[in-house]
């Protein structure tokens, strides 16, 4: 398939305001594949209906496609033309069936869209816009067809032929040469679909079946299929697909809709996962496990993936978005269902620390970065570069915000109406929203604020006391952002709750407060004590709070909250404080941190899990965003100086949790997760005490690891320091996972997150590395997306950093443009940093902007973080 590239001088952008319905309808497609990874020929029949009184032709999106043959009403059409990439044909009438043949190359497909090659078998990825590279379609989401897909191709290559739907029928070819070896496959999709949820998959694979029995009593034939030496590594996933099921009967009422649900594991893929109806292609990396190639964190996101990708039948496939730009009408309210499952799975606190976590690592930055955009954009160039953290974490922030505001029970008769009002249509988050506000009988006008303006919203919240009589003054303001210089104040669910300053007890019951001004007071009578404020409780708004509160009530609260997320947050925001403190004055002042990890370090009553996370110090990255202008290593340097200090003070608390963390035996379970958690962190911070034994404990752990969370966690420890057990680790785990291209992408990624001086020039050494591809997008993302973020490394005041990855952006442009366009952010934050490294992040960006040849993907991407 050839290279199709647009010229960045002229991008086309695409604007919400000029959507119009679709011209022509497709109800039915039959698509025949005659499959080979050279020359892949593709017959399709449409079935087109005119949509209302014009005369417009009918345009066949196409992406790289020759048409070899064009029927109309089984007859050769007469005037079609090519308007670019697109096949435009002169139709009367109001119904007609074309006929097209075209002829694609799936090995030589670099992008990953459309049909492509990938480690022996063919196999498609479609959204946003890959199906116009399979064959000529109005390739938008708001054309629903029912499909018939018949496969065919060589035996012994291609064993298992799957599509979207139920199995129709299969069976040998006749007629020819009786050894030619071919056989065919039919399947046929009975819900209607956009087309970027088709799916193929072809090759030499075998499947863990399971079956799985609705709450309507129907059996479901459940497969996920992988090679034949992964299929040990897929029980994980199969569980995590069968509680997935009940849990979306259980909380949603949703019940799948096929005879059979197969999922199919692909090295090669852009995406984590792929929701194509009945024919889930996953990422491998979130399908294979076993304890020793995977950690806790790939457990848990193998589980939640596979949860997302399958609640999508409803929220996404049976109701699919009306354009593009109502992406996150399936994705924020997806994201949102994944997460719930998973907090039900084990902790609901730990789960929603690790959310807020991500979200500030990375959809915070988006909104303050030249790459904002509204959870409903505006505009786009490239669609791809639009699945975003703000599409994705804050869109399901949003969804959050609304059931908090109705409650559990108003909200679910919300989503009842949304599903059954817009089953088998694509929708808007205009649609969603009614049906929030008339289940919920709410008035949501000014709610709707958060699907048009970007930013993240800052509130400051004072909190005096007068006698018995304590005042909050709460303020709000969003922050201008690209394209929206003025912002109006938003609704912002915030919950909150006063503790007695001495007693520790709840002064009040928790309340939920919309703030919906710039500006609100909120009075508190008859208090008996000094109380202390607690808000935002659950991060119950996707927004920055800053606060009157001293280091003495963060410390208070850190102890005494009885909200797990806020207890936290307290804790992180001490050692906030005091690690900007350190930055911006050169002084460090650890003891109120030191005596607070304490605590929590040593309450029995506290889960090790919730543990793990309060004493873990906000990263560098984090430590930045706080800030004015950057300073890497002085952030380093602060943050270097506490974890010492931490280390060394308590040394014996840190020690004690970590020999009580061991374990006979692996266990996937809450507890032990948080067992290894408690140890990984322990022993972190007893290398940073720079205790004399901390390698050989480190490496003793390596060694001794009957797992890759304790392994890894163990090699972490190391590749961040000097000791030539460093060195011995990296090897041993090299050479024992060398033919495992996942676990070697920890290897890669490893050492590109380490703290080492030395790490940018270890970095490039690794991308010639005779195992280092920018072929693989994991691989890719492995080394050069984990150096991008490694603040200290990545910012190296010589500017080697952001030469190394303009270099291999733009190398890996030219294979694969939507995988180079996602790794371009860390370069566009330049004006968050000193004018020195400013200048060069800014240098290397223009000069991706001026590469020959450079895809739309990258243009878009590269010129607005020039703005």
């Amino acid at each position: 398939m050839a290279d199709a590239r647009i010229a960045p001088q002229a991008p086309q952008i695409i604007r919400r305001e000029d959507y119009r319905a679709p011209d022509w309808f497709v109800p039915e497609i039959a698509l025949d594949f005659d499959l080979d990874p050279t020359a892949t020929k593709v017959r399709a029949t449409l079935k087109v209906e005119r949509n209302g009184a014009h005369d417009r032709p009918l345009v066949l999106n196409g992406d790289a496609l020759a048409a070899e043959s064009v029927l109309v009403d089984g007859v050769e059409a007469q005037g079609w033309t090519m308007d670019g990439p697109d096949l435009v044909i002169p139709l009367t009438g109001t119904a007609h069936v074309i006929e097209t043949v075209v002829t694609i190359a799936p090995e030589r497909n670099t992008q990953l869209q459309g049909l492509y090659a990938s480690s022996g078998m063919l196999c498609t990825q479609c959204e946003a816009e890959g199906f116009r590279r399979i064959t000529f379609f109005p390739d938008r989401p708001d054309v629903l067809s029912k499909y018939k897909v018949r496969m065919t191709g060589d035996k012994a290559r291609f064993p298992v032929l799957l599509a979207n739907g139920d199995p129709i029928a299969q069976g040998d070819c006749e007629g020819g040469d009786a050894e030619d070896g071919r056989h065919w496959a039919e399947w046929h999709d009975p819900f209607p679909k956009p087309s970027y949820l088709f799916a193929l998959v072809a090759g030499d694979l075998v499947a863990n079946k399971g079956h799985f029995t609705t709450m309507s009593g129907r059996k479901v034939d459940l497969g996920i299929w992988v090679r034949e030496a992964d299929l040990p590594k897929t029980d994980h996933a199969l569980h995590a697909l069968k509680l997935s099921m009940a849990w979306d009967e259980s909380v949603y009422g949703r019940e799948y809709d096929l005879d059979v649900f197969n999922i199919v594991a692909v090295d090669d893929f852009n995406f984590g996962a792929m929701e194509n109806k009945g024919l889930n292609v996953f990422n491998s990396r979130y399908i294979l496990a076993d304890p020793d190639t995977a950690t806790d964190y790939d457990y848990d996101a193998i589980a939640a993936v596979v949860a997302h990708e399958y609640f999508h039948n409803w929220s996404g496939n049976r109701v699919t978005c009306r354009d593009w730009f109502q992406l996150s009408l399936k994705e924020g309210f997806t994201v949102f269902r994944d997460q719930s499952f998973s907090g039900d799975q084990g902790s609901k606190a730990v789960k929603r620390i690790e959310d807020v976590r991500g979200l500030r690592a990375s959809q915070f930055p988006e909104d303050s970065g030249p790459l904002a955009h509204p959870v409903r954009p505006d505009e786009y160039i490239e669609i791809s570069n639009f699945y975003t953290a703000t599409i994705y974490n804050k869109g399901a922030e949003v969804i959050r915000m609304m059931s908090t505001i109705l409650g559990p029970q108003k909200f679910r008769a919300a989503t009842d109406l949304y599903f059954d009002r817009f089953d088998g249509t694509a929708a808007t988050c205009e649609d969603f929203v009614r049906c929030m506000e008339e289940a919920g009988g709410v008035d949501l006008t000014q709610f709707r604020r958060w699907y048009s303006q970007a930013g993240t919203p800052r509130v400051s919240a004072n909190l005096t006391q007068e006698g018995g009589r304590a005042r909050l003054k709460l303020a709000q303001s969003v922050p201008p952002t690209p394209g929206q210089p003025v912002k109006e104040p938003m609704v912002l669910p915030l919950k909150l709750k006063l503790f007695g300053g001495v007693t520790g007890r709840p002064m009040c019951d928790e309340q939920l407060v919309l703030l919906k001004d710039a500006a609100q007071e909120i009075v508190f009578e008859n208090l008996s004590e000094t109380p202390v404020l607690s808000i935002n409780r659950g991060f119950s708004a996707p927004v920055i709070v800053e606060t009157n509160r001293t280091a003495k009530d963060l410390a208070f609260l850190s102890a005494h909250d009885d909200d797990p997320f806020a207890r936290y947050e307290a804790m992180q925001q001490l050692m906030l404080d005091t690690l900007v403190a350190a930055v911006t004055s050169g002084k460090g002042e650890h003891g109120a941190v030191i005596e607070a990890v304490r605590n929590t370090l040593t309450d029995a009553s506290l889960d090790q899990a919730f543990i793990a996370e309060a004493v873990l110090l906000p990263s560098d990255s984090f430590i930045g965003d706080q800030m004015g202008v950057v300073d890497p290593d002085a952030i380093f340097a602060a943050r270097e100086a506490l974890r010492g200090d931490l280390g060394k003070a308590l040394n014996a608390e840190w020690r004690a949790a970590y020999d009580g963390a061991q374990a006979n035996r692996f266990e996937y379970s809450p507890a032990a997760k948080g067992a290894r958690r408690v140890k990984t962190v322990a022993l972190g911070y007893i290398a940073a005490s720079g205790a004399a034994d901390a390698a050989e404990l480190a490496y003793g752990q390596f060694q001794a690891a009957d797992n890759m969370t304790d392994r890894q966690g163990a090699l972490t420890t190391l590749v961040n320091g000097n000791s030539e057990k460093r060195t011995e680790a990296l090897e041993s785990f090299y050479q024992r996972y060398q033919s495992n291209f996942l676990v070697l992408d920890k290897w890669f990624q490893t050492q590109a997150l380490s703290s080492r001086d030395d790490t940018a020039q270890a970095v490039e050494a690794l991308a010639n590395h005779k195992d280092f591809t920018l072929a693989n997008p994991n691989r890719a993302r492995a080394l050069i997306g984990a150096f991008s973020v490694n603040q200290r490394a990545f910012h190296d005041v010589s500017g080697r950093g952001y030469r190394f990855v303009a270099d291999q952006l733009i190398a890996l442009d030219r294979l694969n443009p939507q995988t180079a366009a996602k790794l371009v952010p860390p370069l566009g934050r330049w004006k968050r940093f000193d004018a020195g490294r400013a200048a060069k992040m800014r240098a290397e960006l223009e000069r991706i902007v001026a590469t020959p040849g450079l895809s739309k993907d990258m243009f878009e991407q590269a010129s607005k973080s020039l703005d």
